[in-house]
């Protein structure tokens, strides 16, 4: 079965753009378009979705707010933020909302449809280096937690969870995670999957956020001492 695919941006043009690119490939279906937040919330409504692409600057409800919505409600389709500018305030808004990833309108077909593809499998690793780097930047915007993490949801991991947890947060894949611990990649994915169901987190991006949050991992990419 095909990936449905949702396009919303206020930009005709560039939604028929992006809907060549996906109608080229066998596994993608562009099934909805919407031209701003509203009106993607009452096409999901009657659409099956599995994953949308969302502008952030549009009319009468942005697409940060619309993620969050979206995000919020019973098994929601994955949502990958589209941001003019790299690190962009609103992409970072758009991860704290809910999004499974940012992608820069003018990313390469190729970087795109695999960023389609990977939200898709539930791994969402979108640019991991890049969400630091983002996070890096607003981390000032994040709450203040004082020297130690404090966070009930963290108490639930187990010691290898947690050094597993920090090099997601740094940006690692789960084949650099498992050179660095010396653990097979079947094992680090175990460890990946464990972390994701004791947080109730949807993907890697959200460890992410919830790792800066926490001040699990400072900005810079560092764990905390």
């Amino acid at each position: 079965m095909p990936i449905r695919v949702m396009l919303v941006d206020d930009q005709v043009l560039l939604r028929t753009g992006f809907r060549m690119v996906l109608a080229a490939q066998p596994d993608m279906e562009v099934v909805a378009e919407a031209g701003d937040g509203a009106e993607a919330l009452e096409v999901l409504r009657a659409t099956a979705v599995d994953v949308v692409l969302m502008d952030v600057r549009m009319p009468r409800l942005d697409g940060v707010e619309a993620t969050a919505r979206i995000c919020a409600g019973p098994n929601p389709p994955k949502v990958l933020i589209l941001t003019t500018f790299d690190l962009d305030e609103y992409a970072f808004s758009g991860l704290k909302a809910g999004a499974s990833g940012f992608m820069l309108k003018d990313v390469p077909p190729g970087e795109l449809l695999g960023a389609i593809r990977a939200v898709h499998s539930g791994d969402a690793v979108v640019a991991p280096s890049t969400t630091r780097r983002l996070l890096d930047r607003f981390a000032p915007m994040l709450p203040q937690t004082g020297r130690e993490p404090q966070h009930k949801e963290l108490e639930r991991l187990t010691d290898r969870e947690r050094e597993v947890m920090i090099l997601v947060a740094q940006g690692l894949s789960n084949g650099e995670i498992a050179a660095r611990l010396v653990l097979s990649e079947a094992t680090v994915k175990t460890h990946v999957g464990r972390i994701l169901t004791k947080l109730s987190l949807r993907d890697r991006v959200q460890v992410v956020v919830l790792a800066y949050e926490t001040g699990l991992v400072r900005a810079g990419g560092g764990g905390a001492a």
